[in-house]
């Protein structure tokens, strides 16, 4: 029977998610990759019970991770239920919905037929009464803001989420669905947005929009799919993630900028850390993000890389020196 460390949360730093009065782990367990059906259930579970004994409160899915799209949650959901049951006050869980579940019009985008249809079916493979967070994973060009953001609230009203997010919407969508919810007496939470040393447009415009609105943040992809974990700097490893993802394949790490990868590689043996630790603890430099989403495929990824929060803040001087290499 697992019995989690008592030690837990001296292990992990916890920031508040914009005005709101939740606070989340620095690190959050992401379950895009390696949570499918055709990963190691077992495995899965190590790496849960690692990151909730490092401190990690927070477990994000989506109705469409896996593969098969679902199987992501339905794994968590045994795991929750066989291994962390008693530790459901503990956690965030949160998942989504606006990408494709399932045919015909109703099983995309960000209708209320749409969300509300998903997220129940979502409780259900999760075996959850609630979700702490409940997303619209994208924008959706079709239906009016009004729509999705009374959906949202209406997620929340009734007992099926605890707060409102949402993902991939552009600084202007963000601002005008935010006075939305704010009118209806739901305020938006978290936006989680892809962002990395080589990915910075979170930068430009949103950050902005956040830091006004009072709404939390956090970043998906802090390593680039792989390529700022220094994997790539000298070919693709053989059963990596560049030789099986739709998302990272070869002609992608070829084509990405392994000259400054390396680089910044040298700045992090400088300071005795890996590349992907110096990456992580950029991500949250400043204060700028809420908290930083890591993907593993085993539990000892999950140890490396909360060991980034050992090491010291990256000085001016260094962060002048990442920013003169990432131009």
């Amino acid at each position: 029977m697992y019995v989690a460390d008592k030690e837990r949360y001296s292990k992990m730093k916890y920031n508040r998610s914009g005005k709101s009065g939740l606070k989340l782990s620095a690190f959050s367990l992401g379950m895009w990759h390696n949570f499918g059906s055709a990963d190691n259930f077992d495995n899965m579970t190590d790496m849960v019970t690692t990151a909730f004994d490092l401190g990690i409160t927070h477990f994000d899915l989506a109705n469409n991770y896996g593969p098969y799209p679902g199987s992501a949650e339905e794994n968590f959901g045994k795991i929750l239920k066989n291994t962390l049951a008693p530790y459901r006050d503990e956690l965030i869980i949160s998942s989504k919905a606006g990408y494709g579940m399932w045919e015909g019009p109703y099983g995309d985008h960000g209708s209320r037929k749409y969300l509300v249809a998903s997220c129940d079916q979502s409780l259900k493979r999760t075996g959850l009464d609630y979700f702490d967070i409940f997303y619209h994973h994208r924008p959706d060009p079709e239906t009016p803001l009004e729509e999705t953001a009374a959906a949202l609230d209406y997620i929340v009203r009734s007992g099926r989420a605890l707060y409102a997010a949402v993902s991939n919407y552009s600084p202007e969508q963000t601002l005008k669905l935010s006075q939305i919810m704010k009118d209806l007496g739901t305020p938006l939470l978290i936006h989680q947005v892809r962002y990395n040393m080589l990915e910075r447009g979170f930068e430009k415009g949103l950050l902005t929009v956040l830091d006004h609105e009072g709404i939390g943040s956090i970043a998906f992809c802090p390593l680039a799919q792989g390529l700022l974990t220094g994997k790539y700097l000298n070919g693709i490893p053989e059963n990596s993630r560049a030789t099986h993802s739709q998302f990272l394949n070869a002609d992608r790490v070829k084509n990405s900028p392994l000259e400054k990868v390396s680089a910044l590689n040298e700045i992090a043996e400088a300071r005795g850390q890996s590349l992907a630790q110096m990456a992580l603890l950029w991500n949250l430099r400043g204060g700028k993000l809420t908290s930083v989403l890591i993907g593993a495929s085993r539990p000892q990824q999950i140890i490396e890389n909360v060991k980034a929060l050992d090491a010291p803040e990256l000085s001016d001087e260094e962060l002048a020196k990442i920013d003169a290499i990432l131009g």
